[in-house]
C-alpha cells in the first residue's frame, strides 16, 4: 500500500518590496517646492516674450487691420510690404546707416578713452588723481537736458550743426564718466604683482597698459561698450535736438516720421521699423551675452 504522501509545495521567498511611494513622494515635494520659482519664471517669460511676439505679428497688419480688428488678431497676409515702405518710402535704411555712424565712433572713443583714464587713475600712483577721479564721478551726477542749450551754442559757433559731429562727441562726453568709474573699479581687482613683475621685465606704461592691463580687463570692455551701445543707439533726446535734416536723422528720430502731421499714425511701416530696430539690437545682445556675463563677475573672484 502506497503512502500518499503529498509533496511540498515550493513557496516563493518572500522579497522586500522598497517603498517607492517614499521616493515618489519626494519628487512630488521637491516639485511642489519649485512650483512658485517656475510659475515665476514663467510669468517673467511671458511678460518678455509678448510684446515682441505682438510687435512681430504687428508688423505684418495692415492699417486696416489695426484699424478693424482686435490688437491679438494674427495678420490675414504674411508679406513684406510693411519692410518695403519702411525702408523705401520711410528711409529707414537713411536712419540705421547715420546711427552706425554716429553709435560706433562714439563707442570706440568712449572706451579707449575710459580704458585709459580708468588705467591712470587706479594703476599709476600720481598726485591728485583722487580728485580727478571726483571730477568724473560729479559728471555722472549731471542731467543731460542742463547741457544741451550750452552745447548747441558751442557747435553752432564752431559750425559743426547740420554734421554728426554734435552727436559724437555728445555721446563722448556723457559717457566717459561712468566708464571711467567702471573700470577704475575693474582695475582695482587686478593684482599689483601683475603690474610690478611686468615692471621688473622692463615695461614702460604703455606696454603696461596694452600687453598686460587691457586683455586683463577684455570681458570688462565688452560689458562698458554693450552698456553704452544700448544708451546710445535709444537716445532720442540728444538725437532730436542736434539733428535739423532729414538726410541726418537717427533711427529713433526716424521712427516719427511714420506719425502724420495730425497725429495720423502709418501703423505697419512704424512697427516693422521697430521690429528692425529692436531685433538688431537684441542680435548683437546675443552674440555678446558671455563676454558680458564673464565682465560682471569679474569683480567677484580676485587673483
Amino acid at each position: 500500500m502506497s503512502a500518499l504522501i503529498a509533496e511540498p509545495t515550493t513557496t516563493a521567498s518572500p522579497t522586500i518590496q522598497r517603498p517607492e511611494t517614499g521616493h515618489r513622494g519626494r519628487g512630488i515635494r521637491k516639485f511642489f517646492r519649485k512650483l512658485p520659482v517656475i510659475i515665476g519664471v514663467f510669468i517673467l517669460l511671458v511678460i518678455v516674450v509678448y510684446p515682441l511676439v505682438w510687435l512681430l505679428l504687428g508688423s505684418f497688419k495692415t492699417q486696416d487691420e489695426f484699424l478693424s480688428e482686435p490688437f491679438w488678431a494674427l495678420p490675414r497676409q504674411w508679406g513684406f510690404d510693411n519692410y518695403i515702405e519702411a525702408f523705401v518710402g520711410g528711409g529707414l535704411g537713411t536712419y540705421i546707416r547715420n546711427s552706425v555712424l554716429a553709435v560706433f565712433p562714439s563707442i570706440i572713443l568712449i572706451v579707449l578713452f575710459g580704458t585709459a583714464a580708468g588705467f591712470a587713475l587706479e594703476v599709476m600712483v600720481w598726485k591728485g588723481r583722487g580728485v580727478v577721479l571726483l571730477m568724473f564721478l560729479a559728471g555722472i551726477m549731471i542731467p543731460v537736458q542742463m547741457i544741451l542749450l550750452p552745447l548747441f551754442t558751442i557747435y553752432f559757433r564752431l559750425h559743426l550743426t547740420g554734421t554728426l559731429w554734435p552727436l559724437i562727441i555728445t555721446y563722448v562726453a556723457i559717457g566717459m564718466p561712468l566708464t571711467v568709474f567702471m573700470m577704475a573699479t575693474y582695475f582695482r581687482n587686478v593684482p599689483r604683482e601683475v603690474f610690478e613683475a611686468a615692471t621688473i621685465d622692463g615695461a614702460n606704461i604703455y606696454r603696461l597698459f596694452w600687453t598686460v592691463g587691457l586683455p586683463l580687463v577684455r570681458n570688462a570692455v565688452f560689458t562698458v561698450a554693450l552698456v553704452q551701445f544700448f544708451f546710445i543707439w535709444n537716445d532720442l533726446l540728444v538725437a532730436l535736438t542736434f539733428v535739423n535734416t532729414q538726410e541726418l536723422r537717427t533711427i529713433q528720430v526716424g521712427l516719427l516720421n511714420f506719425t502724420g502731421q495730425y497725429g495720423a499714425i502709418n501703423y505697419g511701416p512704424m512697427f516693422a521699423g521697430i521690429a528692425v530696430n529692436v531685433v538688431g539690437t537684441l542680435i548683437l545682445y546675443l552674440f555678446l551675452n558671455q563676454q558680458v556675463m564673464r565682465g560682471l563677475t569679474a569683480g567677484s573672484v580676485k587673483g
